[in-house]
């Protein structure tokens, strides 16, 4: 299965985890976590900018909270490959990268080829209107 994208309208997953709250991740959740390469594609980033963008410190297996940095679900070891919540990788994209992805629908830009098909709809409608009055 997977996951849905971190930007899908979700009013639940919009609450972000505060330092204050004592957040650590508690693995019974059942919300699918996101791989690095997840969270590349979702961020239209590269593998690089993804892991500068985490919260992570060499001498410290799990750092503290930050609010300013893309942070990682605990991990048991170092090796552990790091994975991310959805609400997380949105948080992090709307509050820190300012990403605000919306669906716009613009009008195609006006080529011959649109004028050629209009001009070819104007003759069909032209010859079944002639069809249909000599049917009559």
């Amino acid at each position: 299965m997977t996951p849905d994208s971190p930007f899908a309208s979700n009013p639940a997953a919009g609450a972000a985890p505060s330092p204050a709250s004592g957040w650590t991740g508690a693995a019974e959740d059942p919300v699918p976590l996101l791989s690095v390469d997840a969270v590349q594609k979702y961020l239209n980033r590269s593998r690089a900018s993804v892991y500068r963008y985490a919260n992570t410190d060499p001498d410290i297996l799990n750092p503290p909270y930050d609010q300013t940095k893309l942070n990682p679900e605990v991990r048991r070891d170092k090796d552990a490959p790091l994975e991310f919540r959805p609400q997380e990788v949105r948080r992090f994209a709307e509050e820190v990268l300012g990403l605000h992805p919306t669906i716009q629908v613009q009008t195609p830009e006006e080529t011959i080829t649109h004028g050629l098909m209009r001009q070819m709809l104007q003759e069909l409608r032209a010859i079944r209107q002639l069809l249909e009055e000599r049917g009559r």
